[in-house]
């Protein structure tokens, strides 16, 4: 070990040798001892697909992730059979090394071949020759899988709300990221959503997931299966990708299958931007059961009255919500609006004064001088609006300058301020200037231009519409996640009182729209106004924000100024996402908070990565403990390896990535004068 090693701290030091320990479990065995030389392994994985959520989830972790794979479909007929030549080649053309395939295997349970056909022998054959785990999806508590049947002190039913635990050796091995207890989701007290079978361990089982027995002692849900020289992670819940339980155990699931080295990376990204600061906000209106303002709100004269505004309390509020929290706002503001505001307002705005001193403590991304909408000219003598056109039927669109002027005007004023703000980042108003389905249905072709004008790089879009990235110009959209926290209530009884307008049938007093909105759900009955904010959209809202942070989604969530103000309603989502995550996940795993451009590079880099998969131009393996790994030039890696790796540079090594959940990782490339990205694994 290096100097630098001995100075490592305890904690790391133990993650590094348990790390090492388990890169020594995947040479091949001894009954292969003899093979001459040191085989490669191709960093992919073999995903055997029986149609199943099971093998659809972990197959959603990989390809999310970036681990390459390459499925079997059982229900395909012309599919490849499974056989030695499938799996390997005796030796490479290049090398002599023989070449095994994949560096691990999913199948949908323990003997999906059927238990004595040939392809089950090739593929045991082949996995106790290069010592590749299998991951069985969804399998019973049996002996063949090394567990005792439920009848035999275990449990077989309903999981919902079951509270399980990671056992320490679990906690030291591929599940080293998650902390506390792991409840099953329980989101219908009417309906079960998971079912297992928890059976004790028999002699080579070595369980990382357990629940309490009916005796007091403990069922495994998860664990590992040494026999007749392979090993096999059996799982014996039913699950899909959506689900809680499942999501917050797929990293574990991928790190146990690939021994902790392999292409991809992961995080938990939660980053929350406040649209609208400085702007007012319009109020619901209960009576009439819409917006002031809004196309179809009749009878109000376009503005409504006392409108939603955070207060100087409110901004102290936030300030001092993130220093308690850990966690930083981005800020989007329209600075045109505030400075209205002023005018209106005997030329003062005591919220504007509190946020600017306060400006360190956010962070801040332009939205516009006054918000206007960007794309086509409204015309809203029809509900709903649309474009407007000229006397020869062209489309009517914003200029390229008055867009420009928008985007020019707020930096400035932002500058004028002394705020911090990016250029390359914009949010438009209502994600204006990008196609609008059904009326806009292409870009404003202005847009693009203005974007080049302000060297803006990233610009917002939402992404229950546009949920890919693409291309405005020169420019990339951040697809955001919206929060259905309202924009245009201030309380928690106008916020029940507008989602059961939404989510209740009309029979029931509401619009119906749940009724005709295929994506919808209609509420069994109206929330109460007093109680509903809390008991029931606040945890579906923050469980929604939390399985987008635990599925390696980097994309922002966007709510609006008015979410801070009067009764504040976003602070109560926001610290039960927090809790929730942090209650569960190690100090390893951190939330991490990126800004727009962060988010931005990061889709970029995956599309560019994942393209080169699809035409597969990237070669990626490992012998013994040295990893190499080809892309296209241009093209950054994503690798994830144990704590002690080294990159190979032009003259020495160096540290490899960044530590994250228990291991290392990074979008890496070549360095100068080099043409693959070598890796060498650290040692038992």
């Amino acid at each position: 070990m290096d100097s630098a090693g001995s100075r490592m701290p305890a904690a790391a030091r133990t993650a590094a040798l348990a790390a090492a320990a388990l890169l020594a479990t995947v040479v091949p065995s001894a009954g292969a001892s003899a093979v001459e030389p040191v085989p490669r392994i191709d960093l992919t994985v073999l995903v055997v697909d029986d149609g199943g959520s099971a093998v659809e989830a972990i197959t959603s972790e990989l390809r999310s992730t970036g681990v390459p794979y390459r499925t079997v479909d059982l229900n395909d007929p012309s599919r490849p059979v499974i056989d030695a030549a499938f799996l390997a080649e005796p030796s490479d053309s290049t090398t002599g090394r023989p070449r095994a395939r994949y560096q691990g295997v999913v199948m949908p349970h323990e003997t999906a071949f059927g238990p004595d056909s040939a392809e089950q022998t090739a593929l045991a054959a082949y996995e106790r020759t290069f010592g590749i785990p299998q991951v069985d999806a969804y399998t019973w508590a049996h002996p063949g899988v090394g567990l005792d049947y439920t009848s035999e002190g275990g449990y077989s039913g309903p999981l919902d709300g079951a509270a399980a635990s990671v056992t320490a050796v679990g906690k030291a091995g591929p599940f080293r990221y998650l902390d506390g207890p792991l409840t099953f989701e329980d989101n219908d007290p009417d309906i079960s959503e998971s079912y297992g079978y928890a059976g004790r361990p028999r002699a080579g089982f070595t369980s990382y997931l357990d629940v309490p027995a009916a005796d007091g002692g403990r069922a495994s849900l998860i664990g590992e299966y040494a026999h007749d020289g392979r090993r096999e992670l059996v799982v014996t819940f039913a699950y899909n990708r959506y689900q809680r339980q499942f999501r917050a155990l797929a990293r574990g699931i991928v790190e146990w299958l690939t021994q902790g080295v392999h292409l991809g990376q992961s995080r938990s990204y939660f980053s929350v931007h406040v649209d609208d600061v400085f702007a007012p906000d319009a109020r619901w209106d209960t009576a009439r059961n819409c917006t002031p303002g809004d196309f179809d709100c009749a009878g109000d004269d376009g503005e409504g009255v006392n409108p939603v505004r955070m207060t100087p309390a409110d901004a102290r509020y936030a300030a001092a919500w993130q220093k308690a929290a850990g966690f930083t706002l981005d800020m989007v503001y329209n600075g045109g609006q505030g400075e209205q505001w002023k005018t209106e307002h005997g030329g003062t705005d005591p919220l504007a004064a509190q946020l600017i001193a306060d400006r360190a403590q956010y962070r801040w991304i332009n939205h516009t001088y006054t918000h206007p909408f960007l794309g086509c000219v409204q015309d809203n003598t029809t509900v709903p609006w649309q474009c407007a056109r000229s006397a020869t039927g062209a489309t009517l669109w914003m200029s390229r300058a008055e867009i420009s002027g928008q985007i020019r005007d707020n930096h400035g004023w932002a500058v004028g301020k002394g705020l911090s703000v990016d250029r390359s980042e914009l949010v438009t108003g209502e994600h204006s200037g990008l196609k609008t389905l059904p009326q806009q249905p292409t870009d404003n072709p202005n847009l693009a231009g203005a974007l080049f004008d302000n060297g803006v790089k990233w610009v917002a879009s939402d992404n229950s519409r546009e949920p890919l990235q693409r291309s405005v110009g020169a420019a990339g959209t951040v697809p955001r996640h919206p929060m259905n926290v309202y924009y245009n209530v201030g309380t928690a009884a106008e916020m029940a009182d507008e989602y059961n307008w939404i989510y209740t049938a009309r029979a029931d007093g509401g619009s119906g729209i749940c009724e005709t909105d295929p994506a919808s759900t209609c509420l069994p009955a109206s929330l109460d106004p007093a109680t509903g904010y809390a008991s029931h959209i606040v945890p579906r809202e923050a469980r929604t924000a939390l399985s987008h942070i635990v599925a390696n989604d980097p994309r922002p969530h966007y709510v609006h100024q008015s979410n801070l103000a009067e009764e504040r309603l976003l602070y109560p989502v926001l610290d039960r996402v927090l809790a929730d995550y942090r209650a569960l996940f190690a100090e390893s795993a951190p939330l991490v908070n990126p800004r727009q451009r962060d988010v931005g590079t990061e889709l970029n880099r995956r599309t560019a990565w994942d393209q080169a998969l699809a035409a597969g131009k990237v070669t990626a393996y490992r012998v013994g403990t040295t990893v190499t790994v080809k892309a296209p030039a241009g093209v950054a890696a994503p690798i994830t390896a144990p704590e002690g790796t080294r990159k190979r540079l032009p003259l020495g090594t160096a540290a490899f990535g960044t530590p994250y959940a228990g291991a290392r990782s990074a979008w890496t490339a070549p360095e100068p004068l080099q043409s693959t990205v070598t890796l060498t694994l650290p040692t038992a």
